[in-house]
Formats: structure tokens, sequence, C-alpha cells
């Protein structure tokens, strides 16, 4: 009988560490090397997150321009240094394979931000006052 592999799989606690150790050391990486690629001069990159393959054999590395600029665009020149990135990697770490790094840009902050600006409309505001209003006049007294 054969097992259906889910999409939706909570990843594992191998995977989770690994991705951490390999954001660390990513971070560490960037921070110490001069990369020779011209999109990435002078361009602080910010990795906020690291999903590995449940095989580890792949990384989806999640990163986005430090105090804004164009994500795409560095997105592409880390994926071209992808290679050398790899064997700076090998060289940090001590596991059995090194993960294929696929850099991806990180839209978290930009939802996030997107969603504040919605909260603050004059309409919401209104609507959860409302809210809060009718709560607070549903409970009974204490005296």
């Amino acid at each position: 009988m054969t097992r259906k592999k889910s999409k939706n799989k909570a990843p594992s606690q191998r995977q989770l560490r690994a991705g951490e150790l390999i954001r660390h050391a990513l971070v560490d990486i960037l921070a110490r090397e001069e990369l020779r690629d011209a999109d990435l001069k002078g361009v602080s990159v910010t990795i906020s997150e690291v999903r590995c393959s449940p095989d580890l054999r792949h990384a989806q590395v999640y990163c986005s321009p430090l105090g804004g600029g164009d994500a795409p665009k560095m997105v592409e020149a880390l994926n071209r240094c992808g290679r050398f990135l790899n064997n700076r990697l090998s060289r940090e770490m001590s596991m059995k394979y090194t993960p294929r790094l696929h850099f991806t840009p990180d839209v978290s902050f930009d939802t996030a931000s997107a969603m504040d600006q919605l909260l603050h409309r004059p309409e919401v505001a209104r609507d959860l006052s409302k809210t809060v209003e009718t709560k607070s006049s549903s409970k009974p007294n204490d005296t």
C-alpha cells in the first residue's frame, strides 16, 4: 500500500532546525563576503526565513532588501550567485548534502503594512469601535 504525500503537511523538526541553521550561516556569509554582482553592490539583504524540502536537498530562502529597494532585481542577483553561496555554505555547515538554494522575495512585510493601512482606514476603525461598544454593553455589571 502506498502513502499519499500531502502538500499541506507541516514541516518536521528536522526541516525547521536545518532551515534555521542555513539562515544563520547565510547571514554570516552575506555579512562577510563581498559579492561581485553589480546588482548586489551596496545592498543589505534581510533573510527572514529558510524552508527546507523534506529530503533537505533544496532550500527556499525568503529575502528582501533592507530599507526597501528593488526586491526582484536583488533576488535575481542572489540566484545568479547561488553556486558561490552554496560553496560557502558547504564550508560553514556539516550536513550530508548541502541544499540547493532558491531565493524568493519575501512579501510578508508588504502584506503586514497593507493590513496595517487597512485597519487604520476611518470606516474600518468606525466598525471596530462599534464592535467594542456592543461587547462592553453586553457585559453584566458587577455592582
